[in-house]
């Protein structure tokens, strides 16, 4: 089995009592890259949120995978690895069967707290679920409203902007994942490189700027909430074959609303940063594809745009 080839799977579940309600979350790594995904129900047990954790971290993948599939459920590994008999949750299990008969899978068991990060960020993922009282079940009834003011949330019956009141809505744990480019010359991308620009090392720079960016979202972005920032991380990544800087922002919060714009202005002014530091010898910088790429928690739980 080539290791370039094997797609790795790290799930868990999670069931909360006093809320009858599960969550269940997984990550997928492979070819170099990295998928989140994740869910609630209510009325289940833990045995069926593992289940369906592997279940949809299966379905994720093409068919003839060569897949391993990593979970800290006894239940879910002896049923499957060691012939447990499997009494309860047949519609899981059937349509487990189905999907793991098109693909090469094999199960390994992983401790609770071995410190894996994937299976740590799984684990924390499907309890915040689990734990959520708005993930999942009927939406509380609403005002009737105009339509134009239904679709757009910052924009009032009467057309006029406003910021939308969250003051309801209970604090849960949010991510954002945001990228973007930076596009230069081979002439100017190889001192960016070494940290030799006159105007000083613009990597260091540019990830700072991101940094305070985030913190100032509200500030410069009128509707934007203020949110209380938990984390933020500004990675870059060179391709030295195409003179790009790639740019990757992650803000974290717990709090009423999402962190996407947080992510997307960390990019977007480290981006600016570069671009300024740099412009004094090369005026056809570009500054590309600026987007989202992942969103986690909250009530619509983890949204995964690619890469």
């Amino acid at each position: 089995m080539e290791l370039s080839k094997l797609i790795e799977i790290y799930t868990d579940g999670a069931y909360n009592p006093g809320l009858d309600q599960g969550g269940w979350a997984g990550v997928i790594r492979g070819n170099g890259q990295k998928r989140i995904f994740s869910g609630a129900a209510r009325k289940t047990t833990s045995n069926r949120m593992e289940i369906t954790a592997a279940l949809e971290g299966i379905s994720r993948t093409p068919q003839g995978s060569e897949v391993v599939v990593y979970t800290d459920s006894q239940y879910l590994f002896c049923c499957v690895a060691k012939g447990w008999q499997r009494r309860a949750n047949r519609d899981l299990w059937g349509q487990l069967d189905e999907v793991v008969s098109q693909r090469k899978v094999s199960w390994q068991w992983i401790s609770g707290d071995s410190g894996d990060a994937s299976h740590k960020e799984a684990h924390a993922l499907a309890t915040t679920l689990a734990s959520q009282g708005e993930a999942t079940g009927p939406v509380p009834s609403k005002k009737v409203k105009d339509s134009a003011a239904e679709e757009l949330t910052h924009i009032d019956a009467q057309g006029r902007p406003r910021m939308v009141d969250a003051s309801e809505k209970p604090d849960t744990w949010r991510e954002a994942v945001a990228r973007g480019r930076v596009r230069m010359q081979a002439s100017t991308f190889d001192p960016l490189k070494k940290g030799a620009m006159a105007k000083g090392d613009v990597l260091v720079v540019a990830q700072l700027a991101g940094i305070m960016a985030a913190k100032q979202t509200a500030q410069i972005i009128p509707l934007c909430h203020p949110i209380p920032i938990g984390g933020v991380e500004v990675e870059f990544s060179l391709d030295e074959k195409n003179s790009v800087v790639e740019i990757t922002a992650a803000v974290k919060s717990t709090g009423k609303t999402g962190v996407e714009m947080e992510a997307l202005t960390a990019v977007a002014v480290a981006a600016l940063t570069i671009y300024d530091m740099c412009k004094a010898v090369d005026r056809g910088i570009q500054i590309e594809n600026i987007r989202l790429v992942r969103k986690s928690g909250g009530k619509s739980g983890t949204i995964d745009l690619g890469p």
